[in-house]
């Protein structure tokens, strides 16, 4: 029968009781995934316990394996796997892991504008998807969460612009939609475009303004990296231009990749592969 002689083991202060048999598990687990979670896995040599760990661990993933399971990919067939709780991604083919990288996923926050019943939760799709096209430079088109998002943000006011109604500023200055261009047009008829990138929209009247979809001012290069994998419903793997953010909760529900990781998926990963998030 095994010892159940047990020792102490100390992570972050935090004292442990296992059993010896049990020490190899608990020290790689609790070590490299679930240093966080510590204060709260104090157990002696409960079975459930470490059952639930070595779960955790990702040595039994519930939720892939029923997806799997639900709908087997065929052997010939590569996959996409993103652990949303672990920001990561893996590429692989069976058992064989292709290719792995840090991500960021979806915040989980809450947005809402005031004085209208737009509402948004920023959070990554679990599930089984697919990659449905790729593309390289992706121009991001933000959509109006973001504008509302930076207009609380900076304390403004926000206003949609639309085609054919001009909005009336001060000074007899209007802003309007001429082709694919937002122009101000001043007091004595002269009309300029109105550039606007990210972090530098468009502000008139103390407003933050939302551009009509298909102007030059609603189309943001360099914010999705160099690559895109599109997942379908306004969701992709995409690079970014802020990699710091890379492996932390931070996306509005995209996977964010560094712009190396996106390029590596983006040249060996064809339109059809299954996307597992769970």
């Amino acid at each position: 029968m095994t010892s159940t002689r047990a020792f102490v083991l100390s992570i972050s202060g935090v004292a442990v009781a296992v059993s010896a048999v049990s020490a190899a598990l608990v020290v790689n687990t609790l070590v490299v995934r679930y240093e966080r979670d510590v204060s709260r896995m104090v157990f002696n040599d409960n079975v459930q316990v470490l059952d639930e760990l070595h779960r955790r661990a990702g040595f039994e993933t519930d939720s892939l394996r029923r997806l799997l399971e639900a709908r087997p990919e065929p052997a010939s067939r590569a996959y996409i796997v993103v652990s949303i709780e672990d920001h990561r991604l893996w590429y692989r083919h069976g058992d064989t892991v292709l290719y792995t990288a840090l991500v960021a996923t979806g915040s989980g926050k809450i947005l809402e504008s005031t004085g209208s019943i737009a509402r948004w939760r920023f959070e990554t799709p679990r599930g089984r998807l697919t990659v449905v096209s790729l593309d390289t430079n992706p121009v991001w088109i933000p959509p109006d969460w973001y504008y509302v998002e930076e207009a609380i943000r900076r304390g403004l006011g926000i206003v949609k612009l639309t085609r054919g109604t001009p909005l009336q500023g001060p000074g007899g200055q209007t802003l309007s939609v001429v082709g694919t261009e937002i122009v101000r047009r001043v007091k004595n008829g002269k009309a300029t475009p109105v550039p606007a990138s990210e972090g530098k929209e468009i502000v008139f009247g103390g407003n933050l303004v939302i551009p009509p979809f298909g102007t030059s001012q609603r189309k943001y290069q360099g914010v999705l990296g160099t690559h895109r994998l599109n997942i379908g419903d306004g969701y992709a793997l995409h690079g970014t231009n802020k990699p710091e953010t890379i492996g932390r909760s931070v996306s509005h529900g995209c996977v964010r990749l560094g712009n190396e990781d996106i390029a590596w998926l983006y040249h060996n990963v064809s339109v059809g592969t299954p996307v597992y998030i769970y």
